[in-house]
């Protein structure tokens, strides 16, 4: 039987919000004044959290809500963060008995931009609803639009992927250099995902390798790292047909339109005929 709930004038209710990063970590917290265990999760306690009304639409607009707390819990920090480990999260948001752990969920999301102003910090959420926005018809282009060894592309990334170890690190040029014999030049645009020490799960692309051999990379180092810290890396793709074709062997899977006249066609002189 569903429960009416705020039917009495006093109730043993509170909200509850779960958080699931991308990297598998969960978090749980509540707004009662201790630990509530459900769902096989821990829920703290955590009262300086409060999430702001939210509003849900019977049309096809982006439902909305916003959270707004306090970095009062140690497992939401700073740091975490600004390095983006929420980003991309999913959040359920709703209303739990703390007597009977009775529970129905308001709202589930995705993470959005994460704002930060001294200790406190605010959140925006966006629904399922926000997916209708995307446009999921693919455009022509002449490079290949498939992600590097993703759907579409289907090259097995193990195949270009490899673990290596911090050598040294060039805070200066956001570098890092491995002890791991490659060539980095065949990395650029590739990904590179801390396995251990300070940035454990954080991936970050590779943006140019520099004369030394090191990677250059998108994502500021945490000058902590120490050395022999593991990452796994993974090779890059220039995305075009010639590198699909000969370093690949995979023009079969190539998702892309090179020979194809684009919009400059009609901007083009014409040569003279001889």
């Amino acid at each position: 039987m569903t429960r009416t709930w705020f039917a009495q004038d006093l109730e043993t209710v509170a909200t509850f919000w779960r958080i699931l990063r991308r990297d598998g970590v969960t978090f749980g917290f509540t707004t009662h004044d201790r630990n509530l265990w459900f769902d096989g999760v821990q829920h703290r306690a955590s009262p300086g959290m409060v999430p702001s009304s939210i509003r849900k639409r019977a049309d096809l607009d982006p439902d909305s809500v916003e959270v707004q707390g306090i970095l009062s819990d140690d497992s939401i920090t700073a740091t975490d963060l600004a390095a983006g480990r929420f980003d991309g999260s999913r959040v359920y948001i709703g209303l739990i008995d703390w007597e009977t752990l009775e529970r129905v969920v308001l709202y589930s999301g995705t993470l959005g931009e994460v704002s930060q102003e001294g200790e406190d910090f605010s959140a925006s959420l966006a629904s399922r609803k926000a997916e209708l926005q995307c446009d999921p018809i693919p455009r022509t282009s002449p490079t290949c639009r498939a992600a590097f060894c993703g759907p579409g592309c289907n090259l097995n990334p193990q195949r270009f992927s490899r673990e290596v170890r911090l050598v040294a690190m060039d805070a200066q040029a956001n570098a890092a250099t491995f002890e791991a014999d490659f060539d980095a030049a065949l990395h650029v645009g590739g990904a590179l995902r801390w396995v251990d020490g300070p940035q454990a799960g954080i991936a970050m692309s590779v943006m140019s390798a520099d004369p030394a051999g090191g990677l250059v990379l998108d994502t500021p180092l945490d000058e902590t790292i120490p050395p022999g810290s593991a990452a796994v890396l993974r090779e890059g793709c220039d995305r075009t047909l010639d590198t699909c074709a000969v370093r690949f062997g995979n023009a079969v899977n190539f998702r892309g339109e090179p020979f194809l006249p684009g919009n400059d066609m009609l901007t083009r002189y014409p040569s003279p005929v001889q």
